[in-house]
């Protein structure tokens, strides 16, 4: 046995890491998983449901991750820090991609599992998560509806409320853009930005220039950045789809919604439409 193994095989003598600790340990005081660990709470007996419960409370920390970086980049593209705005896009996209794995411990429950715990969330359902509409709102998907359906949580209506009529994380990309002297147009910059952000073909032709220029042109970079979003959103869209057809079909969505024909309405839902446009027309 060679003495990298040996070592490998002793017992911690360390008595720092053995010591008890005065009270909640370090690390749950900074990490807080024995409330994490806590907030599972199945109501059934399916074996099927924690994992349901796991991968949807998951989901909803990577939400806040996600809001998070573009909250972040959206202040530096004010500030015209294209660095500071990129490296927190750059966090988003690892983000996004680990959401978009989330799916995988229930993306193959079959109709007969998903019921056997599906009656006990009732009227719950995911399109009433407040920071997946925080994520749809800094992209530039605004509804009064949807902020409408929060008046019953004073605290979470403010704050959505604030992301819904704040510019998007998009607007403050072109503003930036328009900064730096490319042709933006007037009346996208002064749009009404509680209405949702519709294709504009000026906009496109922005895109169109950069795609034209430099190809290593730091404003391309940007560009294919926001395109990597943008794709990402989409695939976690039609991942969703996916998983709602194989584990219940058409049926009709828990809290009224059309369900599956619903889901796939919003999945069709561009984003950054320009940025998909333009690739037609370079």
């Amino acid at each position: 046995m060679n003495n990298s193994t040996s070592a490998l095989a002793e017992p911690v003598t360390d008595d720092t890491l053995t010591r008890p600790f005065a009270g909640t340990s370090p690390y749950d005081a900074y990490v807080h998983a024995s409330v994490l660990n806590s907030l599972q709470q199945p109501l059934t007996e399916a074996p099927d449901e924690m994992g349901f419960l796991v991968t949807t409370q998951v989901m909803e920390l990577w939400f806040t991750l996600i809001v998070h970086e573009w909250r972040t980049a959206r202040v530096a593209f004010v500030k015209d820090d294209l660095p500071a705005a990129m490296d927190a896009l750059v966090r988003s996209r690892r983000a996004l991609t680990s959401l978009n794995a989330s799916w995988a411990p229930i993306a193959a429950l079959t109709p007969a599992q998903f019921n056997g715990f599906r009656a006990a969330f009732g009227q719950a359902s995911g399109f009433q998560s407040a920071m997946y509409r925080h994520m749809e709102f800094l992209l530039g998907d605004k509804s009064a509806g949807m902020l409408r359906a929060h008046r019953g949580d004073p605290a979470v209506h403010e704050a959505l409320g604030e992301t819904y009529r704040e510019t998007s994380l998009y607007d403050e990309a072109l503003g930036f853009l328009e900064r730096q002297g490319l042709p933006v147009p007037h009346d996208v910059r002064e749009r009404d930005v509680t209405a949702p952000y519709a294709c504009d073909p000026g906009v496109v032709e922005v895109w169109r220039q950069i795609y034209a220029g430099p190809q290593h042109h730091p404003h391309l970079a940007l560009g294919e950045l926001l395109t990597d979003i943008a794709e990402l959103v989409t695939r976690w869209r039609f991942e969703h789809v996916l998983v709602v057809r194989r584990a219940m079909g058409s049926k009709p969505g828990s809290a009224g919604s059309a369900g599956l024909a619903w889901l796939e309405k919003r999945a069709a839902r561009p984003v950054f439409p320009e940025l998909w446009e333009v690739r037609g027309g370079v």
